[in-house]
């Protein structure tokens, strides 16, 4: 593959990534045109592609996202959160104590340096998971490696869990989509947003800042009817295929040998976490009036972003998917650096003690 024109690369990943991802919204698979062009990005990565999506895009796509779920956001997102904050704190807790002994479990058990392990086991956003990394001693690469691992593993097990919690019903709502609407003024405001948003984050060095501006700034002019947003569908569609390839393409065949070794390790960890997130989903519906998808998708241990994007179609409650996202993110990045000393000082390696 990396013997071949880029100009061919790009229309092998283009031309693939429609079949697959339309493909499988034809099957209702919730999230299609993300999980479609992530695949393909994956296949072609492990085969060599050189083809590579600019930051400025995926930072863009990112800012897009942020003012889609911005219309799904309301002061109401802190209801849940307040009622209800003992089990809150409780999942929150207990996922982040659970990430902790993945991480530990890996640098003992795998030979991982400790702030690799620690870093690439942290189930926040997985972007600044992986920007904030470097500055504690981590393979950038290695952690990129496990975070993104983790992304594919969890949104194709959501939208999995949504094909078969909604039955034929998941992702419906695509067959009657209007994907090119009029435009109007709403649409060029809801771009100033997105545009906004994009310039600042990366400047402000706002962890997922590209996505989290946008998402604040839109839910607050959109919840007070200030100004209503507008997303067309196919600009939706064009930041999930971009988000879908940025993930898909990482995988290149250098760092998939480089994890090779520790791989069956990763793989365990990552599982592992993604059935105790299950089982806090399943608690959550025992006490709270939430469905079984909403609690986890709200639970689940993957980027920020692509659980959105599976949220969004999947009839959830957005607002408590959000809410819980959004909380455990920010709570991890406060917490993340002194979990990484942590391991890193007291995991040794078990071959070494």
């Amino acid at each position: 593959m990396e013997n071949f024109p880029r100009v061919i690369q790009w229309l092998i990943l283009l031309l693939a990534s429609l079949v697959l991802g339309f493909g499988l919204q034809a099957c209702h698979i919730p999230a299609a045109l993300l999980l479609g062009p992530m695949i393909v990005g994956v296949a072609m990565g492990l085969l060599g592609a050189s083809v590579r999506i600019p930051a400025p895009y995926f930072i863009a796509s990112q800012a897009v996202l942020g003012c889609m779920i911005a219309q799904s956001l309301s002061p109401d997102i802190l209801t849940p959160l307040l009622d209800d904050w003992p089990l809150v704190l409780l999942v929150l807790v207990a996922t982040l104590l659970a990430s902790g002994v993945s991480g530990w479990c890996l640098v003992r058990f795998s030979g991982l340096p400790g702030p690799t392990g620690a870093w690439g086991s942290s189930p926040g956003g997985a972007s600044a998971m992986v920007a904030m990394a470097g500055d504690f001693g981590a393979d950038v690469r290695l952690v990129a490696f496990m975070q993104y691992l983790r992304v594919l593993f969890v949104a194709t097990a959501a939208a999995m869990v949504a094909r078969i919690g909604l039955g034929d019903e998941a992702g419906h709502g695509s067959a009657t989509l209007e994907w090119f609407p009029a435009l109007d003024w709403r649409f060029f405001g809801t771009l100033g947003i997105a545009v906004v948003g994009a310039w600042l984050g990366p400047r402000l060095r706002i962890p997922s800042g590209a996505l989290m501006l946008p998402m604040i700034l839109g839910a607050v002019l959109h919840s007070t009817g200030t100004m209503m947003l507008q997303i067309p569908e196919w600009l939706l569609a064009l930041a999930y295929t971009l988000i879908g390839w940025s993930v898909g393409l990482r995988f290149t065949r250098p760092i998939f040998l480089l994890a090779l070794r520790t791989l069956p390790q990763m793989v365990v960890s990552i599982v592992a976490l993604m059935l105790f997130c299950g089982g806090l989903a399943w608690m959550l519906t025992q006490f709270l009036p939430v469905d079984l998808l909403t609690a986890y998708l709200a639970t689940s241990p993957g980027g920020l972003d692509t659980v959105a994007i599976i949220a969004a179609g999947s009839r959830v409650d957005m607002t408590f998917v959000m809410a819980m996202q959004t909380l455990r993110l920010f709570t991890i990045l406060l917490t993340g650096p002194a979990m990484a000393r942590f391991i890193s000082n007291h995991a040794m390696p078990a071959q070494s003690t």
